[in-house]
């Protein structure tokens, strides 16, 4: 299995704590990076990532300089997860994809508020 990367808000306690949780879960430790899109090697790495387009939501960059965005990343993270491999079926039936999208986006649009509603998930 080869490794991504996730860009990923670090301003956000909600998005941080969700890097750790795929950190510990990963089914190895190098099948993830994670590079905050405010740091200055996703700049020089991902150059084509506009700041605007990396806070808006999770980007997974694939091999092959492949990315995906938003609900889109969802699936080849739970592949990646020791113990959650086998949700990865259930993605690809419509019915789940739609609801995915609604519950990624609205969680996406949220997550400021979700992040100071609840117990930070990592130290600040």
């Amino acid at each position: 299995m080869e490794r991504i990367v996730l860009l990923y808000d670090d301003s956000c306690s909600l998005c941080r704590g969700c890097m750790k949780w795929i950190e510990l879960h990963a089914i190895r430790k190098d099948v993830f990076e994670f590079v905050p899109c405010q740091s200055e090697e996703r700049r020089r790495r991902f150059p084509e990532v506009e700041d605007a387009t990396c806070r808006q939501s999770l980007l997974a960059m694939l091999p092959g300089k492949v990315m995906l965005s938003g609900d889109a990343t969802l699936p080849e993270i739970i592949v990646r997860l020791r113990g959650f491999r086998w949700f990865s079926v259930l993605f690809k039936t419509p019915i789940v994809r739609g609801l995915l999208y609604v519950l990624y986006h609205w969680v996406a649009n949220s997550r400021y508020i979700i992040s100071h509603a609840i117990k930070p998930l990592v130290d600040e």
